[in-house]
């Protein structure tokens, strides 16, 4: 019976240790060269969240959406949702002022227990300014622009509401004084209108509450015209025309009247003066007020005469007196 030479088989499996050891290495480095060629890239968009004390708020603009890549087996790297992936900068503890932050990554849900998985973020670092965080009221303004219908005005017009309170960096909001709405277009409108306008805000560090909208309404009103109306006689009431007759100094006056253009061309102003005689009970002069009598849509601006001299005499001497004039 033979019996094992195990000297020889050490030197056997020791002979030529070098080749063996290169052969070795090589099959390992295909290996890894076939796993990574094997290995796939997927690419996303993702936000950045900030972690920072309460009490402060970034002042300076960011990188609010990072480029994040995805590097891994295709049939594991697919399936990850891309909210899954989470990228972050830490700023807890840090006090106002600049700060060169690294991007962190966290994983959860489907991106958990992803082996191999490489997660790349661009950029890698932000730098951000931060400062405390503050509140503030500013009055809302707005513009309006174009015209109403033809004969009419914008009588006025109210903002609700008339203020708005805005969050941000302290600094910042020191730069805000006043906000206005987007411009309000008056084309078209004959009569009360409301509509809802947005707030402009040109600061994206600044924060409106409740929302960015207001509403607008304007009052719409016919623009009011005036006319002269000359040569209008004077009438006198109230008189007892049986036992007094009158003259007046003055027969005619002039009346200034505003109103709607349509109510102004269909007014004839012809019984516009009066003159209350009824405190007259004998003969004489008498200095007596002019009334102005108008339509209740419109309204008098100007008149003349104020007064007027009315002369009155007794109707039964006047005709005696014509009787006696006359030829017998």
């Amino acid at each position: 019976m033979k019996t094992l030479d195990y000297r020889k088989i050490l030197l056997k499996i020791a002979g030529n240790w070098t080749a063996k050891v290169v052969s070795v290495v090589l099959a390992i480095l295909l290996f890894a060269f076939h796993k990574a060629s094997s290995m796939e890239e997927r690419f996303f968009s993702a936000p950045l969240h900030l972690e920072i004390d309460g009490s402060y708020t970034p002042s300076s603009p960011y990188d609010q959406t990072l480029r994040v890549s995805l590097r891994g087996e295709a049939n594991s790297i697919y399936p990850i949702l891309e909210d899954d992936i989470i990228a972050y900068i830490d700023l807890k503890g840090k006090t106002k002022g600049t700060h060169r932050v690294p991007v962190q990554i966290r994983k959860k849900g489907t991106a958990l227990g992803v082996d191999p998985l490489e997660i790349k973020v661009e950029p890698g670092e932000i730098s951000l300014t931060i400062d405390h965080k503050a509140s503030k009221t500013v009055q809302l303004k707005t513009n309006v622009r174009g015209s109403l219908r033809n004969g009419y005005q914008l009588a006025g017009w109210t903002l609700t509401p008339e203020q708005a309170v805005i969050d941000g960096p302290a600094d910042v909001l020191a730069t805000i004084s006043e906000l206005f709405t987007e411009d309000v277009e008056l084309d078209g409108h004959d009569s009360d209108f409301s509509i809802v306008v947005n707030i402009l805000n040109h600061e994206p560090l600044a924060i409106i509450r409740g929302g960015a909208m207001a509403e607008f309404k304007g009052v719409v009103q016919e623009i009011l015209a005036q006319k002269t109306y000359e040569n209008i006689p004077i009438s006198l009431r109230n008189l007892d025309s049986i036992r007094w007759t009158a003259i007046l100094n003055i027969e005619n006056g002039s009346v200034s009247v505003e109103g709607r253009q349509r109510d102004l061309n269909r007014y004839t102003a012809l019984d516009a003066f009066s003159v209350d005689c009824a405190g007259i009970q004998e003969a004489g002069s008498f200095s007596l007020p002019v009334d102005v009598n108008i339509p209740v849509y419109l309204s008098a601006t100007a008149s003349a005469p104020k007064m007027v001299v009315v002369t009155v005499r007794a109707a039964e001497l006047s005709d005696a007196g014509d009787e006696d004039a006359a030829p017998r």
